[in-house]
């Protein structure tokens, strides 16, 4: 069988070379996250090592699935988002370990297998309030933002006013902040991988400046501590006896509309919709996610989605599972890149942060501010997560605004049963689990 008849590339108007270019360029476009990934998730005391090793291997396993049983040229990772809601959430926030946290993200990852396999997702996808969804990106994004801010120490705490700004002329803020407006020039010139790009360069002149120290970039990938420290490390038992079910709940939550939003935003743009507006193989698709999940938990990682990302390599031409192949491939080739996975210095990481903020805030120019029913509740869920330093706590604000609004407004048409009861269950868990 040639790689012409298994993914239909000539019947999808496209060509092996084009599969290939689309593959190398979704790659580079996301490749940061090999970087940012081991960065955050080191921080609930794992081993940073195993961790990079997790996200390659996780996400070339999901993206491989995605191309070989799905057929699209879509990418699957470690989400942005969801490793900050692990990390500063649940294991700093929280004082939860690690190993229950990937017990969650498993569970989660089951559930979502369920749901993918039946039509409890399109239930849950229609119910939730477009509003709601766009707020929740958005406040994803802004919370990101806190942390790379943070990280970086251009935003402090203080004791009277809470924040402040901190000392923008030490090199980390400095650092930071030219990362930043170098991924700003390069996205705005159109160049492809410019937050990879960003990132290596920061981290090339701290080293040069001597801010940090050099290692190397190549040696033979550290599986085995990735084996010995976070290989089936997850802790179902206990993430299912502490009380994590709102854990697991934000996981599935937060993974299912961005996955699904993803999928449908980078088949709108490649024109991989049919003349209904539908994904004909979405059920392939977010098995792919799913999956990729429970294999991300296994391996030390948190939850893996689809990446918006996949939309550059669709931008040149890519329509098939032969370009998420090419991702995986190159994934894999990554895993040798760990000396220089260790040297990146937060700092040289902030800036992505940053710029994908940016991308999941504009989702708020869609929101219909002229119904304050709409608007409020989406603000609200917006600015809660980074005030509160907690995604479930946004999204839980989110909710019971939308209901209470609704409610007072005399608009109960506009609130469907699933929205009730996610509702309840928000305020159930405030009143006795808080």
């Amino acid at each position: 069988m040639t790689l012409d008849s298994f993914f239909k590339i000539k019947a999808n108007g496209s060509t092996v070379k084009t599969e290939i270019i689309a593959g190398i360029t979704t790659f580079l476009t996301m490749a940061y996250i090999i970087f940012v990934n081991p960065d955050i998730l080191h921080q609930t005391g794992m081993d940073k090592n195993a961790v990079f090793v997790a996200t390659c291997i996780a996400a070339a396993f999901g993206t491989a699935f995605m191309g070989l049983v799905a057929n699209y040229p879509m990418a699957i990772a470690p989400g942005m988002g969801l490793n900050a809601y692990f990390t500063f959430s649940v294991c700093l926030g929280m004082n939860i370990p690690w190993q229950q946290a990937l017990g969650a993200v498993f569970i989660s990852g089951c559930i979502f297998l369920a749901v993918s396999l039946f039509k409890v997702r399109e239930l849950i996808v229609n119910a939730i309030p477009y509003s709601l969804k766009l707020a929740i990106s958005a406040g994803v994004g802004l919370f990101l933002a806190l942390i790379a801010l943070k990280s970086a120490g251009i935003v402090v705490g203080h004791p009277v006013t809470l924040v402040t700004l901190g000392n923008v002329k030490t090199h980390e803020a400095l650092f930071a902040m030219l990362g930043f407006f170098l991924i700003l020039a390069l996205e705005y010139r159109r160049i492809h991988g410019s937050i990879i790009i960003s990132i290596l360069a920061i981290t090339a002149l701290s080293i040069l400046m001597g801010y940090t120290e050099f290692h190397g970039i190549f040696s033979i990938p550290p599986v085995g501590d990735m084996m010995e420290n976070t290989f089936l490390k997850m802790d179902i038992k206990s993430a299912l006896n502490a009380g994590l079910v709102g854990v697991i709940f934000i996981f599935f939550f937060v993974d299912l509309f961005d996955t699904t939003g993803t999928l449908i935003g980078v088949a709108h743009r490649a024109n991989l919709l049919d003349k209904h507006g539908k994904l004909t193989r979405l059920k392939r698709a977010l098995l792919a996610d799913s999956v990729a999940i429970v294999a991300g938990a296994a391996l030390g990682t948190s939850s893996c989605t689809a990446y918006i990302e996949s939309s550059a390599g669709t931008t040149v031409g890519g329509r098939t599972g032969l370009t998420s192949l090419v991702v995986a491939l190159l994934f894999i080739a990554a895993l040798w890149l760990s000396p220089l996975a260790g040297i990146v210095p937060a700092f040289a990481t902030a800036p992505a942060l940053c710029y994908v903020a940016i991308l999941m805030s504009r989702g708020l120019a869609e929101i219909n501010w002229n119904d304050l029913t709409e608007s409020a509740p989406a603000v609200i869920t917006a600015i809660s997560m980074p005030f509160t330093y907690s995604i479930a706590d946004g999204v839980a604000f989110g909710f019971i605004s939308y209901t209470l609004f609704k409610l007072l407004s005399g608009r109960l048409k506009d609130l469907s049963p699933t929205v009730v009861i996610i509702t309840i269950l928000w305020i159930v868990k405030f009143a006795y689990f808080a």
